[in-house]
């Protein structure tokens, strides 16, 4: 089931490194995690601009989902490597992956190219994201853990609205093209520090990677995104295409199970499912995953498209999931110090959904910005006090040969989460736009094209009649409502799945 390798297993837990090199490690950790973070948001607030010079609305989910697939099932893969071949050769390959899809996107001649080379992004950022967790889980003891941890957790919230506002900047006064060649200096830097000051001592062993595990889970979940991004619109659901795609996505997905029960080594060992803390982090993570990609990629596009700010203004939309998510995330600790990681974790999904709720009770196409900065502060809150609180708890019961696996794997969750959730969000979203472009009232028949892609016109006021615009507006805008239900429904689906969470999880389920 697999290739056997001769690899390295890491012989010493980088803890013991000094307290100035760990804050070093730790500052460049920080900008790796912001460079996967952002680009996973960043091209939000340039819809406009790619979709002018490439075409491709009804396909621009794929530039999001492309990028998350792929970091999903990469990152157990690189997770099961980094417990080989040690933490720190992993992350660089992860990031010169990561740097290459980005000077590649940059230089994207069609949107079908620039899908492409989102997934080759996408392959990178599965290194990076679980390997800056891991490395951190690593140089820190469980007590300091949590700040730590926090400060990287509250990176994915600067970044929620960071990369839609550098988006939006650079595409509104420069180029959309430089919100991947931005990440040259950026990972250039990241690389400098980390070459400097981390340090890892390893020793040989020999392992079987899981390759087979990986092509089916890859092949599998390709056929559900491409089923529900083009279900409705390229054919219909009930389609023979539509129900071929699903059945055959089933069939490997149920495949993929049963392989990974009888690998030597799985990339996704069942026993990741085998204690009640680790089944809670996990199953949360997907609904967690699906929230933060679902508000990040459709918030803007709803400032912009239906409310008819500037794509700078659209970005700080999400202002409020940087005030939140940093603010929670650095109290975190605090919170499940003094009470449980169980009890820190289902207070942040409560105000989650509360922060869910308001978006769908608050905003509307007349409402103004701030409505949306409210509802996004709430969100942040929650998932900063969610984020860290699982994290530290599942590196806490494990044994350090298994902490890079399990943080893997709830990164892989998450990541999972976020790929199929902006699929399920577009095919909502298409769904909705393409009723309402085939049934337009009496007085716009003829002046209305009937496809998806009409959408895109909300975004460029001069080139339609005042009632054609403020229809197509209204069509954006209940589409945007109905991912916004279904963004809250994900968020009560999370605090479902985190009342499995154990009362007591402070002991070693998996020592080495």
């Amino acid at each position: 089931m697999g290739v056997a390798v001769d690899t390295q297993q890491p012989a010493a837990a980088t803890s013991e490194t000094a307290p100035a090199e760990r804050g070093k490690i730790l500052a460049a950790l920080m900008v790796v995690t912001g460079l996967a973070a952002l680009d996973a948001t960043i091209v939000a607030t340039a819809v406009p601009s790619i979709v002018g010079d490439l075409g491709g609305f009804a396909h621009f989910p794929w530039v999001f989902s492309i990028y998350l697939l792929t970091q999903a099932v990469t990152t157990p893969i690189y997770g099961k490597l980094a417990d080989l071949f040690g933490r720190k050769p992993v992350l660089f390959f992860g990031i010169g992956v990561f740097l290459l899809g980005s000077v590649l996107c940059g230089s994207a001649w069609s949107m079908v190219a620039l899908i492409a080379f989102r997934g080759l992004q996408g392959v990178g950022a599965g290194a990076i994201v679980p390997m800056t967790q891991t490395i951190a889980g690593d140089l820190y003891t469980p007590a300091e853990r949590g700040r730590a941890l926090g400060l990287i957790s509250s990176v994915w919230g600067v970044s929620a609205v960071l990369g839609p506002t550098l988006g939006g900047l650079l595409s509104q006064y420069a180029t959309w093209r430089w919100i991947f060649f931005i990440n040259l200096p950026i990972g250039g830097a990241a690389i400098f520090l980390l070459q400097a000051h981390l340090r890892e001592s390893v020793e040989r062993r020999s392992h079987r990677i899981d390759y087979a595990g990986a092509a089916v889970l890859t092949t599998g979940l390709s056929l559900l995104i491409l089923g529900l991004l083009e279900g409705g619109i390229a054919w219909p659901w009930l389609s023979p295409q539509s129900i071929a795609l699903f059945v055959a996505a089933a069939v490997l997905l149920s495949s993929f199970w049963l392989l990974e029960r009888r690998a030597v080594e799985p990339i996704l060992p069942t026993w990741l499912f085998g204690r009640r803390i680790l089944i809670a982090a996990n199953v949360s993570s997907v609904a967690f995953g699906a929230v933060l990609i679902g508000q990040a990629s459709y918030i803007p596009t709803f400032a912009q498209g239906v409310l008819g700010v500037s794509p700078v203004l659209a970005g700080l939309a999400l202002c409020g999931y940087t005030v939140g998510w940093s603010l929670s995330s650095t109290l975190s600790p605090r919170v499940y110090l003094r009470t449980s990681y169980r009890t820190t974790a289902l207070l942040g999904g409560l105000v989650m959904v509360a922060g869910c709720l308001l978006l769908v009770m608050l905003v509307d196409e007349h409402s103004p910005l701030w409505h949306v900065a409210i509802a996004t502060f709430v969100t942040g809150i929650g998932m900063g006090l969610v984020s860290t609180a699982v994290i530290v708890g599942i590196q806490s019961v494990v044994g350090w040969s298994r902490r890079g696996m399990v943080t893997s794997a709830n990164m892989f969750m998450r990541a999972l989460g976020s790929a199929v959730g902006v699929a399920v969000f577009g095919a909502i979203a298409n769904t909705a736009l393409a009723h309402r472009f085939h049934h337009p009232p009496a007085a716009l028949r003829g002046r209305l094209p009937t496809a998806v892609d009409t959408a895109r016109l909300s975004f460029d006021h001069s080139r339609r009649s005042p009632d054609v615009l403020a229809y197509i507006q209204s069509a954006l805008s209940a589409a945007t409502h109905w991912v916004f239900v279904a963004i809250a429904c994900a968020a009560v689906l999370m605090f479902a799945a985190l009342l499995l969470y154990p009362r007591h999880a402070d002991e070693l389920v998996f020592p080495d």
